[in-house]
């Protein structure tokens, strides 16, 4: 009997901290979605308050985003690398921006009008980037095409001058041709020449191959006379 009051105390006190536990859980999440909510809210004053500097924007300037993104931290972005999110304290705004060194602080205050001013000075300084890449791109597109042009021209006048030139190298052409079929006899000597060169060449290798076995015997008389028993 005792060990069945015991279990039923038991889980009677098992399920009242569970009820309890899920109470705590469900307050907890509460208090998360009451941040949450209360750092979206703050963002959105301050979206307010740049609303008028987000309007001015020019529209083909397509750098900038403007936008409220939801989640655990709501984050108000400016554009693809800088946003305004809420300190730990829930009450201090935070402008940073992302570089290639990491995440830089630009500015950090409880005061909405501070954090809007920064934020002005960004947009206005990345609009005066922008205009000056733009000056600085234009002078380089136009001398390119300026160069591409001249180049142009350069071609189309070689390549008049060498349709100048093309009849007189035909008529040189026609002249050698003609130069050609008039000396037939020039060249049946010239041919002769060559004949006589190849000729003369071959006699005096002759000769000198005469005059080497000839130094030969003389030198190696007394041996071939012994070899052949002329002494």
């Amino acid at each position: 009997m005792s060990n069945t009051s015991v279990s039923g105390d038991t889980g009677r006190r098992l399920s009242e901290v569970v009820r309890e536990a899920k109470i705590a859980a469900a307050e907890r999440e509460d208090v998360v979605v009451d941040m949450k909510e209360a750092d979206r809210g703050r963002l959105e004053l301050l979206a307010e308050e740049l609303a008028p500097i987000f309007d001015e924007v020019p529209e083909d300037d397509e750098q900038f985003d403007f936008f409220l993104s939801s989640g655990l931290q709501p984050r108000l972005w400016i554009d693809a690398i800088a946003h305004v999110q809420m300190g730990p304290d829930r009450r201090t705004y935070r402008f940073v921006r992302d570089t290639r060194y990491g995440r830089v602080v630009m500015a950090e205050s409880g005061s909405l009008i501070t954090i809007a001013d920064s934020v002005t000075h960004y947009v206005a300084e990345r609009i005066v980037q922008r205009q000056k890449f733009l000056a600085s791109d234009a002078p380089a597109g136009q001398s390119r095409t300026s160069a591409q042009q001249d180049r142009r021209d350069d071609l189309q006048r070689t390549h008049g001058e060498a349709k100048t030139l093309r009849p007189a190298e035909g008529q040189t052409s026609k002249d050698k041709t003609q130069a050609k079929a008039a000396s037939p006899a020039a060249s049946g000597h010239t041919r002769d020449r060559s004949v006589a060169r190849v000729i003369t060449a071959i006699l005096w290798f002759g000769l000198g191959v005469l005059v080497t076995v000839a130094i030969i015997a003389f030198i190696f008389l007394e041996d071939i006379a012994t070899a052949f028993g002329w002494t």
